[in-house]
């Protein structure tokens, strides 16, 4: 798994779940959050930490009214990222609203840039074990791969991502294409014709 070999334990969360952490040793703080959202009052109960905060929405396609990740964004989180090696039993805590999109983006890439040897697959499968339901931002994906150049293998592996997620909860589908994340369920459905 991933995370053992890591030299920094990594935990990917929701703001409802922030509280359930104030306690877990957490060293630095990645907050993807929505661009006027306020600062979760939780981190006030934290212990001293490195925070880094960005604020774009979980969209794959810029919008009208709608700011939209950008590559400066990624160069950010993987910035912050290589400083968790500086840094003797960190704990990296990755947060966006629910935990199922941006901040699972940015953990695999933080991984992927922190095991560069090791598979996008593996690194991706290791981020779903975190969190089941994981749908990886597309477009952060796509930023990371580039800035990491791994060629398209991180775009590709999100494929069976999101088809796991789709086997388990169909529904999606529609939900996801209505949101304007046409992109990844086409993804998805590529993953189960090989």
């Amino acid at each position: 798994m991933v995370t053992r070999s890591t030299p920094f334990r990594v935990t990917i969360c929701g703001i409802p779940e922030l509280g359930e952490h104030c306690a877990a040793g957490v060293t630095h703080v990645l907050s993807i959050l929505d661009p006027a959202w306020p600062d979760p009052p939780a981190f006030g109960q934290f212990a001293p930490h490195r925070r880094l905060a960005l604020r774009f929405n979980d969209i794959i396609e810029p919008g009208p009214d709608r700011l939209a990740p950008t590559r400066e964004d990624v160069v950010q989180l993987l910035a912050f990222g290589r400083e968790l090696n500086e840094f003797a039993a960190s704990h990296l805590l990755v947060h966006c609203h629910a935990g199922v999109s941006r901040s699972t983006a940015s953990a695999a890439l933080i991984l992927a840039q922190a095991h560069p040897e090791l598979p996008a697959q593996d690194v991706l499968d290791a981020v779903a074990r975190m969190r089941p339901r994981a749908w990886p931002n597309l477009r952060i994906l796509e930023f990371g791969d580039a800035l990491l150049a791994r060629n398209g293998e991180i775009v590709a592996a999100a494929s069976a991502v999101y088809r796991r997620v789709l086997d388990r909860e169909p529904y999606l589908q529609e939900a996801m294409i209505d949101g304007g994340r046409a992109r990844e369920v086409i993804a998805a459905l590529s993953a189960s014709a090989r």
